[in-house]
């Protein structure tokens, strides 16, 4: 996973660890899991996976803070997340995704990886000349499921370097004069695993481009 999309990752969800919010973790996941019946089911898992994994990882359970959601440390994981995808990155025996750094950039990048980064291939390209005709294609969801060439096909101009094979969404997202639109690849779609936010992946990804321009600015 390449270095300025997870260093993009724990920018936008707390900017750096400025904001992994202040809420105490249990009482977070118990207020919502038994006060807030639209989604109760949901937290009291999530109350489960976080008592399992103060265990497992033997902590206090009233120590962990997090968002108002019960979301933790740097990368912000819910419980559930943190147990299936936090990992030791430095091997002294703790995934401590708060203080740890070494911790945070490895378990952001176990997540990626384990939903199906693709090591070297692209992550979304502008489309052009997109029309009220394509409504179908945008209305088809985020996961990509139309092939590059059925895009180009009805019209749609996608870059030259993406292969006709690539399967791709059509994202369609508001801007001040109206609205643009980009072919969203398969490593999009993975970033949206983290937030299931097309407006969510593109600003990661814009924000990682940023970061990677940057960074090969300064060691010239």
């Amino acid at each position: 996973v390449p270095p300025e999309i997870i260093t993009a990752i724990i920018g936008v969800e707390t900017l750096y660890g400025a904001r992994t919010g202040g809420y105490r973790v249990l009482d977070a996941l118990s207020t919502l899991g038994f006060h807030y019946p639209p989604r109760a089911n949901f937290f009291r898992s999530e109350l489960s996976h976080f008592l399992l994994l103060t265990r497992e990882e033997k902590m206090n359970p009233d120590e962990p803070t997090g968002s108002y959601a019960g979301a933790m440390g740097k990368p912000q994981f819910i419980p559930s997340s943190y147990r299936h995808y936090a990992i030791d990155f430095d091997k002294d025996g703790k995934r401590d995704i708060w203080n740890n750094n070494t911790d945070v950039i490895g378990s952001v990048a176990s997540y990626f990886s384990r939903h199906g980064w693709q090591k070297n291939q692209p992550v979304t390209v502008k489309a052009a000349n997109v029309t009220s005709d394509h409504k179908a294609f945008i209305d088809a969801g985020m996961k990509p499921s139309l092939s590059v060439a059925r895009l180009r096909k009805s019209g749609i101009e996608v870059d030259k370097s993406i292969s006709p094979e690539m399967t791709s969404s059509l994202v369609e997202l508001k801007i001040d004069d109206g609205h643009e639109y980009w072919a969203g690849l398969h490593n999009f779609y993975v970033i949206t695993r983290y937030n299931h936010s097309n407006m969510y992946a593109m600003a990661v990804y814009q924000l990682s481009q940023e970061i990677k321009k940057t960074y090969n600015a300064g060691k010239k």
